[in-house]
């Protein structure tokens, strides 16, 4: 099988750059032939992904319509699998192509104007189809611009339905949960069309496991912006009344606020901001850590953070928010709570930090749980095997 891959930066950055180098390593150890059409690069890892990707077409400085068309041309892939790209000259260019599209869908971005399904204001989550709502009463015409300059930027709504028409083509749509799957179905796209496949990080440590010692070390890991409800956790945690210390890992714009809202709780004792850490000092913390707290407010596609410290046998404590509800079963792996309820969030942290067995079941519950539905060799086959029934087809 020849493999063309389609995304808009070329080397290591984020979650969607992580899973597209995972996956195209691991599907071209299977002996297939891997290439990528690509945007800029992004300045890390780019000697590894040279390694993998033994084809790569550049779509800078040209016309992209063009330089996918020759893409095409010169690769003569069997399937194409686009991961992130807004720019639709590149899909127009390979929808006509007529050669089998898959896509993963990692986040909101195809079928909302804001990308996130999430009103900044109100912290709602929206239920709604891409529509004529999205113009008045959302506003989500005008969004805020992430690229320097003018900080609003102008988002056309003609053009994101043309985007919603031109994925209703593609021949998959791979997505990482049961909600995101809903999305799609909400948004008109056909069900014998879309797959789950949720992407599996490696197995870390798998004898590691949390002493669940007296410290009661509650431990928040992410970014630290405004949807991900950190100063919502805040709140919580002052209705905390067991003894304990949390750790908050992570950066973001919203972390002076929340470092402020802290001292103003009387949590700046107990509460603190370590900043971005590196993969391997997760470790430590999860050593001593009696609960994960995830207190995402917008609809995380999945939240990988909480299938990760799962494989820790660590419990977690989140709101019913998106896809979280996939892997989160309340009372089994952990508490999934109702979105916004702040008094049970923290009656739940303060159940598991005095009942360590409890916190201790409940982690080993979610280590069995996410061993057997996220399993990486497993995720790697079925992509294969999709790929392989939409040549057939």
């Amino acid at each position: 099988m020849k493999l063309l891959y389609v995304h808009e930066r070329f080397g290591a950055l984020a979650g969607a750059e992580a899973n597209a180098f995972i996956t195209a390593q691991e599907i071209g150890k299977r002996g297939h032939e891997i290439g990528i059409l690509h945007g800029p690069g992004t300045g890390k890892n780019e000697e590894g992904w040279q390694a993998v990707f033994s084809s790569r077409y550049a779509l800078e400085g040209h016309a992209p319509a063009e330089a996918t068309r020759r893409a095409l041309n010169e690769f003569q892939p069997d399937a194409v699998y686009v991961h992130k790209m807004a720019d639709l000259r590149v899909i127009q260019a390979l929808v006509d192509s007529g050669i089998p599209l898959v896509r993963m869908v990692h986040d909101h971005d195809i079928y909302c104007m804001r990308s996130y399904k999430y009103d900044y204001f109100t912290r709602k989550i929206c239920i709604r189809a891409a529509g004529p709502a999205c113009i008045f009463p959302c506003l989500a015409s005008v969004v805020k611009n992430n690229n320097g300059g003018f900080p609003l930027k102008w988002v056309s709504y003609a053009a994101k339905k043309r985007e919603i028409a031109l994925n209703h083509r593609f021949r998959r749509m791979v997505v990482v949960t049961e909600y995101m799957r809903d999305e799609l179905l909400r948004n008109g796209f056909d069900k014998d069309r879309i797959e789950i496949h949720a992407p599996v990080p490696r197995m870390g440590d798998p004898d590691l496991r949390s002493s669940f010692s007296d410290r009661n070390l509650i431990l928040y890991a992410g970014q630290i912006i405004r949807g991900k409800g950190v100063d919502v956790l805040l709140e919580c945690l002052a209705k905390v009344k067991s003894k304990f210390e949390c750790i908050i890992l992570g950066d973001g714009n919203h972390k002076a606020y929340c470092e402020e809202l802290s001292r103003k709780l009387g949590l700046a004792d107990r509460v603190h901001f370590k900043g971005f850490i590196p993969q391997e000092e997760l470790k430590g913390y999860y050593r001593e850590c009696s609960v994960v707290a995830l207190s995402s407010l917008w609809p995380e596609p999945i939240a990988t953070i909480g299938l990760e410290v799962m494989r820790y046998a660590l419990p977690v404590v989140g709101f019913d928010a998106g896809g979280i509800k996939d892997w989160l079963k309340d009372g089994e792996t952990g508490y999934l709570i109702p979105w916004m309820n702040r008094d049970l969030f923290a009656r739940r942290l303060d159940e598991l930090l005095q009942d360590k067995d409890k916190a201790r079941k409940l982690g080993e519950n979610g280590f069995e749980f996410v061993s057997e539905h996220y399993d990486f060799p497993t995720y790697i086959e079925d992509l294969e095997k999709m790929f392989a029934r939409v040549m057939q087809e």
